[in-house]
């Protein structure tokens, strides 16, 4: 058989030059803290005023505490502020302060028992993307176990508040009964563990080892521990879809740049320090809406019966299988820690449970047994989700809290959302009170991408990414594991 180098000439030629070096994806600690995991039967029997209850009771201390620190010397017009244990307490015209659950009374708020009797109407109802009232119509409440009493002033204008919220107001009630707010304190953040307080870092870049038996004249040091010095990748809203995406090529490149393929030997060494992909939610899209020429007559709309729940003849795989194959695609080269959102096959009330690994046939080998304890490479997570990675706590979402606050809110600013923040009615516990402060804060499917680093009082630092959709921006966000700072990539096929 003769070989291509013992052919002359000048069609065929032998490589020339050296081969490129192998690059090896750098490797980081990883350990899901499984915070938001429902292990019990889920009831629907209790009410989700025990929620709230059972948070006020736990943050109530906190914010009190605060209040007491900020105010306990205030003193205005020659009168002091003073406590009040109960709404109740409140007297016309005496300064004081007292605790308790915001409730927001809004006109535009969609009710369930409107929607039902909406069903025989021939037209769809309006579907608001706010539906906070600029009119001064929407209403906002203190209450608690005794009553509730209205809250008014100026100050509450710049501030972010909304159902479910534990605060404590200072102020006076007025002829009208209600309190005029002259100062309000929120709870601060919680404490704030050491980096590697769950997790330790391995000698070898991340990689499991076994500890090393400790010399007794081994000397001691202080040194912080490092970590891998690479980073990690969030991705949102990919947003696969049954007919062709709009976004079909950008999906393409996006796999091509985690792969590496296609990319300088420069970028190929770069690419190869993102040691874990994250995807924070909605990665299958919603179906395309019928177009206003092929929606059924008015007569025929009429006729039909609203669907409610699960609709076997609206089902389409495609989705499921394009993300699959995706998934199967990056997992021999790079982990993914993968959140549900909105769109995913997932239950719908906070906090979401993890994807089944059934969905994905092609990727679910590199799950880890259901039995285990361990993380896969491919970890399906909750929403929310919280873990470490490379000893930084890192809390994260798939969006739909910070979307549902801004329906809520004048305001459009989301990281102050994001920063104001501190589903299913929890009857004995509450998983949405934290009890640690995270180093790091995602939120996924937001219009447009944004980050700021916020201190608590007692030096917390929490940095906060609102991570961009996919779908509509083609960014991703790049995390340094070592500085905790931010950074995008732009896919675009042009």
């Amino acid at each position: 058989m003769t070989q291509l180098d013992e052919i002359q000439g000048n069609l065929l030629r032998k490589p020339t030059g050296t081969a490129e070096e192998e690059l090896e994806r750098t490797v980081s600690e990883y350990k899901p803290l499984h915070t938001f995991k429902l292990d019990k039967e889920k009831s629907y029997k209790q009410q989700y005023a025990d929620m709230y209850f059972l948070r006020l009771t736990r943050i109530k201390p906190a914010v009190e505490q605060r209040a007491s620190e900020a105010w306990r010397r205030t003193i205005i017009g020659n009168e002091p502020a003073n406590k009040v244990e109960r709404v109740l307490d409140i007297r016309q015209g005496e300064l004081c302060w007292v605790s308790g659950t915001v409730y927001m009374e809004m006109a535009l708020k969609p009710n369930i028992l409107d929607d039902v009797s909406k069903d025989r109407w021939i037209s769809a109802p309006i579907s608001n993307n706010k539906y906070y009232a600029n009119d001064g119509s929407d209403a906002v409440t203190l209450e608690d176990e005794s009553g509730r009493i209205r809250l008014v002033g100026n100050f509450l204008k710049d501030v972010i508040l909304v159902t479910g919220c534990i605060v404590a107001v200072m102020g006076t009630e007025n002829i009208n009964g209600e309190l005029e707010v002259i100062d309000l304190k929120f709870p601060d953040l919680p404490p704030q563990p050491e980096r590697w307080a769950v997790s330790k870092p391995s000698a070898t870049n991340g990689k499991s080892q076994p500890k090393k038996p400790k010399d007794e004249d081994e000397e001691m040091t202080d040194a912080q521990p490092k970590g891998s010095g690479g980073k990690i990748a969030i991705v949102s809203g990919l947003g696969f879809a049954g007919q062709d995406a709009s976004h079909a090529i950008e999906l393409d490149l996006l796999l091509e740049y985690l792969l590496g393929e296609a990319l300088d030997p420069t970028a190929q060494r770069e690419l190869s320090q993102i040691s874990r992909l994250i995807i924070a939610g909605n990665s299958i899209a919603l179906e395309e809406q019928r177009a206003v020429d092929e929606e059924p007559s008015a007569d025929k709309r009429a006729d039909q019966q609203k669907k409610y729940g699960y609709d076997s003849s609206a089902y389409n795989a495609l989705p499921s299988q394009l993300l699959d194959e995706f998934l199967s695609a990056l997992l021999p080269t790079i982990p993914i820690t993968l959140l549900p959102g909105a769109h995913d096959p997932a239950n719908s009330s906070y906090p979401q449970q993890p994807i089944h690994p059934a969905m994905f046939p092609l990727s679910r080998a590199y799950t880890a047994a259901p039995s285990s304890t361990d993380s896969g490479w491919l970890d399906t997570v909750t929403n929310p989700w919280e873990g470490e990675i490379d000893g930084w706590r890192v809390l994260g979402t798939g969006g739909q809290n910070v979307d549902d606050i801004f329906k809520y809110v004048g305001s459009n600013d989301r990281l102050g959302m994001m920063e104001a923040m501190w589903s299913y009615p929890f009857q004995d516990d509450d998983p949405f009170v934290m009890h640690t402060c995270p180093h790091l804060y995602f939120v996924g499917n937001q219009p447009e991408f944004g980050t700021k680093a916020i201190q608590g009082e007692d030096g917390q630092t929490v940095r906060l990414i609102a991570v961009p959709s996919f779908s509509a921006t083609k960014e991703i966000v790049l995390v340094d594991t070592e500085t905790l700072d931010v950074s995008t990539v732009k896919i675009t096929a042009g």
